[in-house]
């Protein structure tokens, strides 16, 4: 083959495909960073990062256990705690709610919503055997929240699944603390979450 012909097809080779890189999640700058957490020490990674402190929390709808909305405007004035995992058919999953479900009745104009992609069926079944009353369980199953929170987990065999972490958020929907949990497996910082109230 001709040597000028092959020059060119490489130029345009090469131009196309930085044309393509190029715009490559231009549109949502977060979409380039990936956190990472771990499942039993092996790093996972996340589509991005937590909303940063002080922000304004991103718009969310959840599912409530009977297929309902929950929106931020439902939480509208009250502190939020966002207890994220992947699912409550998990032993460390489940035991988060336990916990939050504990702690919530003494905390004062605070709601504690638990973050799943479990169904919302699942999430009814597990509070209800276990008399858990003081959370609010809440499926992300048919929304963007794990991706505009930063928390879906790309790879593992969670992959899809919300990663474990925490978000507290003030009356007026601000950041106040977030924390990634390093290791899926282990508890998130409980006395950390509750501090910044």
């Amino acid at each position: 083959m001709n040597t000028p012909i092959l020059h060119r097809c490489f130029v345009t080779a090469k131009a196309a495909i930085l044309r393509a890189l190029s715009l490559i999640n231009t549109s949502n700058p977060r979409e380039n960073f990936m956190a990472t957490t771990a499942l039993k020490g092996t790093p996972v990674n996340t589509n991005g990062d937590l909303p940063a402190v002080g922000s304004t929390v991103p718009t969310f709808t959840l599912s409530n256990v009977d297929l309902s909305d929950l929106t931020y405007g439902d939480l509208s004035g009250k502190r939020v705690i966002f207890n994220v995992f992947p699912s409550v058919d998990t032993p460390t999953c489940a035991q988060s709610v336990r916990t939050f479900n504990e702690e919530a009745g003494a905390l004062e104009n605070t709601v504690v919503v638990c973050v799943s992609q479990d169904l919302p069926f699942a999430m009814a079944r597990f509070c209800g055997a276990e008399g858990l009353s003081n959370v609010v369980s809440a499926s992300a199953f048919r929304s963007s929240f794990a991706e505009d929170f930063g928390l879906k987990l790309l790879d593992s065999k969670l992959a899809g699944l919300t990663a474990r972490a925490i978000i507290v958020l003030d009356t007026d929907g601000k950041v106040l603390h977030t924390e990634l949990v390093p290791e899926i497996a282990n508890e998130p910082d409980y006395a950390a979450a509750k501090a910044v109230l």
